[in-house]
């Protein structure tokens, strides 16, 4: 039966699966019998405890008495809400820098190039905490905040600009989020695709009475100085922003790289037949070279934004407390190191994944299909 070479294959294969499997349980069953006779704890029972830990920063309502497990989720919306912003801002950037590298102005290129070059060789760390260094010598103290635009206000203390609050009934938002399904499964799902006109209306439908249903009330909050600090808005602290424009600044330059190979890449005949039909350069470009790019670009750029979140831990450096700030506390504090190990390597991989899959999603959407 060896002779096989197929049976033999799976025979080896067979084996190694077996001895990784075995060499993970002895050393599971190790660890918790270590544990267990140094009368270390170990479980996820903590989780449900009081934290007893303060969250500087939080974009989810938080207090110390919640328990371990609100903290964990505050701590990965922190993360999610750095890195949202950053590629989202990084990405038109990226896409502004890239396409100018190509320009025929060599005040601009040369610009965009320095940019570029500075950003994909410096360690981020380092480019972090110069900015936060630079935070507290060049911006006033809050009693002399800069005002460069109306409602926005600059100091040592952070950026104060204008908050949007919304306020709606719940089962408002239920009917919002049901036609956003609605919505989804209709752009999705292939095999429901002659029923795609009937989703369409019965989503707008469903969109228009959760709108009716929540009654939603808009009010914005402009902030204003009063004694010694500003009042109202939304506080942009020198953590979070230093995290915020650092990460921009160095993503920017790779996705710039990224665009520029993706314009490269369409042939110049591309050019060529826009301008004969009329078009200006820059609606040859938002009209067939981007388009057509997009093919080449999604996959390096899925590994860019993937990277946005695992660069997001060095906001630790500045005081930051994303997901990874928030879990080593929670380490430190209730001496669970193992399973916070554990949490920290789910938490990166479903985010990475999520990522992962929505980019190659995309991809399988914009690809040409062979007939």
């Amino acid at each position: 039966m060896l002779s096989d070479a197929r049976t033999r294959s799976i025979v080896i294969q067979c084996l190694l699966v077996a001895a990784v499997i075995g060499a993970a349980a002895l050393l599971v069953t190790t660890t918790f019998t270590n544990l267990q006779m140094r009368g270390i704890p170990i479980g996820f029972d903590f989780l449900t405890t009081p934290s007893r830990i303060v969250i500087s920063e939080a974009i989810l309502s938080y207090k110390s008495r919640d328990p371990y497990y609100w903290a964990i989720v505050v701590g990965v919306a922190n993360t999610i809400f750095i890195s949202a912003l950053v590629i989202v801002f990084s990405s038109v950037l990226g896409l502004i820098a890239g396409v100018t590298r190509l320009s025929s102005n060599p005040l601009a290129a040369g610009t965009c190039r320095v940019w570029v070059e500075i950003a994909r060789n410096s360690p981020p760390i380092v480019l972090l905490i110069f900015l936060y260094s630079l935070w507290w010598k060049v911006l006033p103290p809050v009693t002399e905040a800069l005002n460069p635009v109306p409602g926005v206000f600059a100091s040592m203390r952070g950026v104060m600009v204008p908050s949007v609050h919304v306020d709606m009934g719940t089962a408002g938002v239920v009917l919002i989020l049901a036609a956003g399904l609605l919505v989804l499964v209709a752009r999705m799902a292939g095999a429901l695709r002659r029923f795609r006109s009937a989703l369409s209306w019965a989503a707008a439908a469903v969109l228009m009475l959760g709108l009716w249903v929540a009654d939603a009330g808009f009010s914005a909050d402009w902030p204003v100085f009063a004694g010694s600090n500003f009042q109202g808005g939304l506080e942009l602290t020198p953590e979070l922003s230093t995290i915020l424009i650092g990460l921009t600044l160095y993503t920017t330059g790779f996705i710039a790289e990224i665009v520029r190979g993706g314009v490269l890449s369409v042939e110049p005949g591309q050019w060529d037949a826009g301008r004969s039909v009329g078009l200006s350069r820059s609606q040859i470009l938002r009209l067939i070279v981007i388009p057509q790019m997009l093919r080449v670009i999604v996959p390096p750029l899925n590994s860019q934004y993937i990277n946005v979140v695992k660069n997001s831990t060095l906001a630790i450096a500045v005081g930051y407390p994303d997901f990874l700030a928030v879990m080593n506390t929670i380490i430190s504090k209730s001496s669970h190191s193992i399973e916070g190990v554990f949490i920290i390597l789910g938490v990166y991989l479903a985010l990475n994944l999520t990522l992962s899959s929505a980019a190659n999603w995309y991809n399988r959407r914009i690809a040409i299909v062979e007939r």
